[in-house]
């Protein structure tokens, strides 16, 4: 019954299921990264983003008052407060033992004692007069509920440092990734059109080698090719990562076009001829309009890769400061020596995803034209 016009296989909704699920894999990377640019540093550190709309137990350093809010009451000299956290279900004043001690319990400290309640109210005294220009430190286990907050985007895009080191990179990014993008498309396309419609001998020698390249390594090509660019005087700049991506890309983008240029209607092509066109007329006027989905889906996975490229820029790109400043290097730096940004790293990975996904959305009708080319005559 499966085979009668008008029914639905079985395999459809088998289809659809496994669609459904690489859509939601591929979406859930994307979608984390979004509720954890909003998501405070303790927040990401304590729980997952699938959390993020429940209470979570987060530890906590917090720093008392100071000595200069101190008020002597009879023999005492006491200092009251609130540490801002609620729900508390253990704390200590060490960093060897934060659970040391319960709610309400009681604990010594130079010269007093201090006593922490489970809505966050401290009491220290002291017989003595506190001394000193910090409060104590206390680190609290608590549960905290829910937050968003905008501060990450705040601190990447209005702090000057950050501002300024994104900046740079963003033009830096555009710089390399916009002519790595075009040039390898162009050498592609004449290529694409010679290795499909012209006839020269050896080419099916030169097909099996494109297939072939697609299998090199890239980390196996990186010293080999930096050593010949320093060799023929490009060394290490714009022009030299131009080239290495436009080497990398190339293998993939003479077979993508060479395999659609094949599937054109040959009828077109031959009637050109007989009418006198050259190939070059061909190529231009006939064959390059018509090839213009695949080329357009090229561009949207070369742009991808070259924008998150960090190896090759790494190799290949010194600019003139001296320093390789990319998108993906300066999220990097944000880190630190130590790291533990992980909310500015997150804040600042999703804002580096704005002009690809924009790229993709611009240009995925065209995408699926390319996919799709050939599957209906």
């Amino acid at each position: 019954m499966d085979n009668i016009a008008g029914t639905r296989s079985r395999l459809t909704w088998a289809v659809h299921i496994s669609v459904t699920v690489l859509v939601l894999l591929w979406l859930m990377p994307t979608v984390g990264l979004l509720v954890s640019s909003f998501r405070t540093g303790d927040q990401i550190a304590t729980s997952g983003w699938w959390a993020a709309m429940f209470p979570s137990e987060q530890n906590l350093v917090i720093r008392a008052d100071g000595p200069d809010k101190q008020v002597q009451q009879g023999d005492l000299h006491v200092i009251e407060g609130n540490l801002g956290a609620t729900n508390i279900s253990a704390w200590g004043t060490s960093s060897r033992a934060i659970d040391a001690y319960g709610p309400g319990e009681s604990a010594e400290i130079k010269g007093g004692t201090i006593t922490v309640a489970a809505d966050g109210a401290y009491r220290m005294e002291s017989v003595e007069e506190f001394t000193g220009s910090r409060g104590q430190r206390v680190f609290v286990t608590a549960t905290v509920p829910a937050q968003f907050t905008l501060d990450n985007y705040r601190n990447m895009l209005l702090n000057p440092a950050n501002r300024e080191g994104m900046s740079k990179a963003f033009f830096s990014t555009l710089t390399v990734t916009i002519p790595a993008t075009v040039i390898p498309i162009v050498i592609a396309a004449f290529a694409a059109y010679a290795l499909a419609w012209m006839e020269f001998p050896g080419r099916a020698l030169l097909i099996a080698a494109v297939v072939g390249l697609l299998v090199v390594p890239l980390q196996l090509a990186l010293i080999p090719l930096l050593k010949f660019h320093n060799f023929i005087g490009i060394g290490k700049g714009y022009l030299g990562v131009w080239l290495a991506h436009t080497g990398f890309g190339l293998p993939l983008a003479i077979y993508l076009l060479r395999n659609y240029m094949v599937g054109l209607p040959r009828d077109i092509i031959e009637n050109a001829k007989v009418d006198g066109a050259t190939d070059f007329q061909v190529f231009m006027k006939i064959v390059l309009p018509l090839s213009f989905p695949a080329m357009a889906s090229f561009a949207i996975f070369q742009f991808l890769w070259t924008w998150n490229d960090l190896l090759v820029a790494m190799v290949f790109l010194v600019d003139s400061t001296g320093e390789t400043t990319v998108m993906t290097k300066q999220i990097v730096e944000l880190l630190g020596t130590r790291g533990g940004n992980w909310e500015i790293l997150a804040t600042a990975a999703f804002i580096s995803m704005a002009v690809p996904i924009a790229v993709f959305f611009a240009m995925q009708r065209y995408l699926v034209r390319g996919l799709l080319a050939g599957s209906v005559k």
